[in-house]
Parts: C-alpha cells; structure tokens; sequence
C-alpha cells in the first residue's frame, strides 16, 4: 500500500511536469517525458527512503547516497526508458493523447519497478546472506 501511495504522488508530478513542459512551454513531448519521469524518480526514491522502506538499511550519507545510484541505475533506467518508449508507441505511433499515453506507459513500468524496488534497492538487511545460506 505505502509502495502505491508514493506511486501516486509520483504520478501526479510525473503528469504536472510532462503537461508543463510540453504543453505548457512546448517542449518535445519525448524530452518531456524523460524530464518528467526523472523529476518523479527523485520524488519517488526520497519517499521510498523515508515512508515505504524505512525499516530496510543504514539511514547515513552513504548508504542513502548508494541506494540513490542503485535506484537510478535501476528504477530510473527502467522508468525513463519504458516510458520513452511506450510514448513512442503510444503518442508518436498510435497518436493517443500525451496525458493517456503517459498514464498507459506509467502503469506499464509500475509491477516491473516495484519487483526491483523490493528486491533490489531497499532489500532487507541481510538478504543476501539468507540467499546464500539456503542455497
């Protein structure tokens, strides 16, 4: 549920920023989108620390500055690429609206980001070596 609720914050700042930029200030609607989707990447990671995740992990500089480059280097690349592409498709080659194009792409990376969320970035301490010891 907490892993929604920041998914639905990050999807109102996704839509508010792809709708200011390429509507607003006539911006590419593929840059808007990437813009957009890194502006909610960062709101969704600082939420995720401190609201979904908060028992999982060290709070220090590093651990949080390592699990924001993890984040980045997964739900950022997954998110930022699945959306282009899918905007590709959708509002580029399908010609639905920007707005139902972005919502379709957001939930399409949703289950796939949540899977590298819970299993990857904010894993429990000690998973790995649980992993390991029922191998």
């Amino acid at each position: 549920m907490k892993f929604n609720a920041v998914g639905a914050m990050g999807f109102l700042v996704q839509t508010a920023v792809l709708q200011a930029l390429a509507v607003g200030w006539g911006v590419n609607y593929l840059v808007a989108t990437a813009l957009a989707v890194e502006t909610a990447v960062l709101h969704n990671f600082f939420w995720h620390e401190w609201f979904t995740w908060p028992d999982r992990g060290k709070r220090t500089k590093g651990g949080t500055a390592k699990r924001l480059f993890v984040f980045h280097a997964t739900t950022g690349i997954v998110s930022i690429g699945g959306n282009v592409l899918l905007m590709v498709l959708l509002v580029g080659w399908a010609h639905a609206p920007l707005l139902l194009g972005n919502l379709a792409a957001m939930g399409g990376c949703a289950a796939v980001n949540f899977l590298v969320n819970d299993r990857v970035v904010f894993r429990e301490e000690g998973a790995n070596e649980r992993i390991a010891g029922e191998m």
